[in-house]
């Protein structure tokens, strides 16, 4: 059963759940060893292409994606043939299989691939290393890996992390600093950053600009700024919306900052997987109110297919504040000489 992603984790004045994250603690120092223990025994394979790994330092909800996807997308305008390589979470092949939307669903590879294969050629595998090779072999000259800053099987040509940036309404990325489950932390702040190249800071389209205080803790390491913006518009007329991704509250925010009408909307845990009872509940929320549907095209992609048609699917993307500069440091991975 999956559960929802608890709000009081980023909580950094700990005000919320006192007892629980003590009672937790024992289990987050056990994570957090054994997290350190499988990268420091590990041997990273070098895939003979160069390899960009977009990542994050909390269980989900940073926006590793749609960078990840901006990524590929700024690759193929320079002309660089590269491909997406995930391990395919929540799907039930192991590959390495390339994804074709036309012909896989996210039960077998993930909803997260299914969104990279609608522009970019895209791989899953349980095994990184074999689907690096699987990708290499199909023609692949630079690899997007997806979630792998804890996965040290390939070795990282460009390390980025990615952060959301949000600290309104007194949340904190990284909570108190805990790592799971007494905290949304991967790992502890510090060992995750001395791994990563540079930080792309995540924010909403309605946000302000960067908070100085998170910007202060990445120290030396470069930071770019880049915000989630929508595709399009919502659609006019009254809406019923619902999420299952680990901060769903973050889109019921998004939609109404766009301008939606929005009567309700419905929080689900990150990757659910709807039930038909559950997709019932939807449609009776949207005829109490005489709604339309909508979500996240993540969440769209995990629709059984005859509901695709009854619900409205809101795609967002990151674009950069300072895309040319990151371009510019693209590029100079690229053609460095150990690339």
């Amino acid at each position: 059963m999956k559960l929802n992603t608890p709000r009081w984790w980023y909580d950094r004045e700990r005000r919320h759940a006192p007892v629980t994250r003590m009672l937790l603690k024992p289990a987050s120092w056990l994570w957090a060893a054994a997290t350190a223990r499988r990268l420091a025994r590990a041997t990273p394979v070098d895939p003979g292409v160069p390899v960009i790994s977009i990542g994050n330092l909390t269980v989900g909800g940073s926006g590793k994606t749609p960078v990840a996807r901006e990524v590929l997308r700024l690759l193929r305008a320079a002309g660089v043939e590269a491909h997406a390589l995930s391990r395919g979470y929540g799907g039930s092949l192991p590959g390495p299989v390339r994804v074709d939307p036309a012909v896989h669903a996210a039960a077998e590879v993930g909803d997260e691939p299914l969104m990279l294969a609608l522009d970019s050629p895209a791989w899953i595998a349980r095994d990184r290393v074999a689907g690096a090779r699987a990708a290499v072999a199909a023609g692949a000259r630079a690899l997007v890996l997806d979630d792998a800053h804890q996965n040290p099987a390939l070795g990282k040509t460009l390390s980025l992390v990615v952060v959301d940036g949000e600290t309104r309404d007194d949340e904190w990325p990284f909570g108190d600093g805990s790592v799971f489950p007494s905290g949304p932390m991967r790992e502890p702040l510090k060992a995750g950053l001395a791994r990563a190249d540079a930080v792309v800071v995540l924010l909403p389209a309605d946000a302000p600009d960067a908070d100085p205080e998170l910007i202060e803790v990445f120290g030396d390491l470069p930071v770019f700024v880049a915000r989630l913006l929508p595709a399009a518009p919502p659609p006019t007329g009254p809406l019923v919306g619902f999420a299952g991704i680990a901060k769903p509250w973050k889109v019921e925010r998004s939609l109404k900052a766009a301008g939606a009408d929005l009567k309700d909307f419905a929080p689900f845990p990150d990757h659910a997987a709807f039930r038909e009872a559950d997709l019932r509940f939807l449609a009776d929320r949207a005829d109490r109110f005489s709604a339309q549907l909508i979500t996240t095209e993540k969440d769209w992609s995990r629709l059984p297919p005859e509901w695709r048609e009854r619900v409205v699917s809101w795609p967002v993307r990151a674009t950069f504040e300072d895309e040319a500069g990151f371009e510019r440091m693209l590029t100079a991975v690229l053609t460095s000489p150990s690339a």
